[in-house]
């Protein structure tokens, strides 16, 4: 928490729509000080029953909160980690192998709409592909940006570092990026294919996760693509586990997997309301023509779109640009004519302020919240201009946005940013 008012005051949490309250362990009452940075442990009190019905919801509202509450904090993979958390909202997870289940036998169903399986199938599908499709661009392709860059800096990994100095090596990892994002849904989707194409993603993510720091991504994708393996291998997969005594004893549990398999295959099914489940299809449906379009929006607008980054999010590029900067905001009170500039870092984060260098929404929201700031200390009508230098895939350093004009001016939106200038490829 970081408490950017001029005075200090109590900490108050609220749950949205759930009967319960946030504690803070350790005081009777949070308090924060002017320009302050507190951390500490929180926990949820809630009743049982609520606990149960907002349990998804307050899963993706905690996860999700991280990103969406701090701009600077996205990545796509956090973006698919929510989408498959605000997904399971509408979807009976907790129907068969689960704690509920234990406590709550009659809660067991074994067959459900086929749709409810589908729906991240497909929204797997659409990571990979779009994943792939934003690969066929000349820098990743011809000249094997960035990956020609970040490579060598392993140089120093045993038994393979050698290779990843060499240039064929980044060609090489960049063509098969692309042929394997691309192809790679296909392949899960064929039943013939599957082990093979499961292995392949086995190999991908680890090979991601030895050479790149993408955190947990890697395990999450090799754990989620195991939802295109037919009914039996989960089954059998669950056989194993309850053979491990994990407290969980499945309806006519026996000793081969096979028979466990088939016994289970003959129980009783989920029979939703038809309404309900019409709705369900129908917002399943419009949520897949949100995902399947939103990541073209970027045609909309002209220009380079690594450089420009309008519409780049939410479209599944991953690792497709090295882009570095800096941003020097110049401040001239027009009642003086006195001229300064503000050191970033006395408002931002350095996630925030190397974010933000490189990025022109993000140049112009800071530059509003500056505005703002300087309004309350008594500055009627400050001018921001900003001198920003970016780089991109290793081209030479030059200007993002046009240093002359006045960013208090200019409204935030959708639309083309015509204050960010052309981007001129050396390569």
């Amino acid at each position: 928490l970081i408490n950017k008012t001029n005075k200090a005051f109590p900490v108050q949490f609220k749950i949205g729509s759930a009967n319960g309250r946030i504690k803070y362990v350790g005081d009777t009452e949070l308090m924060t000080k002017k320009n302050e940075m507190i951390k500490g442990v929180f926990f949820i009190e809630m009743k049982k029953d609520a606990i149960k019905s907002m349990e998804n919801t307050i899963w993706i509202e905690v996860y999700s909160g991280h990103e969406l509450i701090d701009k600077t904090n996205y990545l796509n993979h956090y973006y698919f980690v929510s989408i498959v958390l605000f997904l399971l909202i509408f979807v009976p997870a907790n129907r068969y192998f689960s704690v509920d289940v234990t406590r709550n036998p009659n809660l067991k169903i074994t067959h459900l709409p086929y749709y409810y399986i589908l729906i991240f199938k497909l929204q797997l599908a659409i990571v990979y592909f779009y994943a792939g499709l934003a690969k066929l661009n000349a820098d990743w392709l011809f000249n094997a940006m960035p990956l020609k860059m970040w490579l060598p800096a392993k140089a120093d990994l045993p038994l393979i570092g050698s290779l990843l100095a060499k240039k064929w090596v980044a060609y090489t990892f960049s063509w098969f990026g692309a042929i394997y994002d691309l192809s790679i849904a296909f392949l899960l989707f064929n039943r013939r294919t599957v082990g093979i194409a499961y292995f392949l993603v086995v190999v991908f993510h680890l090979l991601t996760w030895l050479l790149f720091p993408i955190g947990v991504f890697p395990f999450v994708m090799i754990g989620a693509t195991l939802i295109f393996f037919p009914k039996q291998f989960h089954l059998r997969l669950i056989h194993f586990f309850s053979s491990l005594q994990f407290n969980y004893s499945p309806t006519n549990s026996t000793d081969k997997p096979e028979e466990f398999a088939q016994s289970e295959l003959n129980q009783n099914d989920l029979n939703p309301n038809k309404l309900t489940s019409n709705l369900k299809l129908t917002f399943f449906l419009i949520f897949l023509l949100i995902q399947l379009l939103v990541p073209f929006r970027y045609a909309l607008y002209p220009d380079n779109l690594y450089w420009t980054e309008e519409g780049y999010r939410f479209s599944w590029r991953v690792m497709l640009m090295e882009k570095a900067g800096y941003a020097i905001f110049h401040i001239t009170d027009p009642e003086t004519n006195r001229t300064w500039e503000i050191n970033n870092y006395d408002y931002l984060t350095p996630n925030q302020e190397k974010m933000m260098s490189t990025q022109a929404d993000m140049i112009l929201q800071f530059a509003h919240y500056i505005e703002n700031e300087l309004k309350n200390e008594g500055i009627k009508a400050p001018i921001i201009t900003a001198e920003v230098y970016a780089t991109l895939n290793g081209n030479p350093s030059q200007l993002l946005i046009d240093p002359t004009v006045d960013l208090t001016k200019l409204k935030e939106g959708f639309a083309h940013k015509k204050w960010i200038l052309p981007f001129t490829s050396a390569q």
